[in-house]
């Protein structure tokens, strides 16, 4: 018997080590998490995107985002019918409003040249 009790107290020593060194893992990538958020946040603030007492808030937020559980997004289920995707072909004519857009343009383009040389002879 005294060889089951010593397997059962190597049984809780591995859980207790088990939850311990998971504590320290999610520690720290929270301190990570905490971090990136930071440097974000001051980034943002230093373009003035953002105030101080805001990025405060964002950070917190972040950070008590990361501690709830279930935080990380629930997948999408998937469809069993394929998605639906538009195919745009380089082939396709242009209209006759584009056409005579850029004929406008080419137009504007000669008429600024000639403006042009007609300015370096003077």
């Amino acid at each position: 018997m005294a060889g089951f009790g010593d397997l059962v107290q190597k049984a809780f020593y591995l859980g207790v080590g088990l939850a311990s060194y998971a504590g320290e893992k999610a520690g720290g990538k929270l301190g990570e998490l905490r971090v990136q958020a930071q440097k974000l946040a001051d980034e943002l603030v230093a373009k003035g995107e953002m105030s101080t007492e805001e990025a405060r808030r964002f950070v917190d937020d972040m950070v008590n985002r990361a501690q709830q559980p279930g935080a990380t997004p629930a997948p999408e289920p998937t469809s069993s019918e394929p998605r639906r995707i538009e195919i745009l072909s380089d082939d396709e004519e242009p209209t006759k409003a584009e056409t005579q857009n850029v004929d406008n343009l080419r137009q504007q383009v000669m008429d600024l040249q000639e403006e042009l040389r007609r300015l370096e002879r003077e």
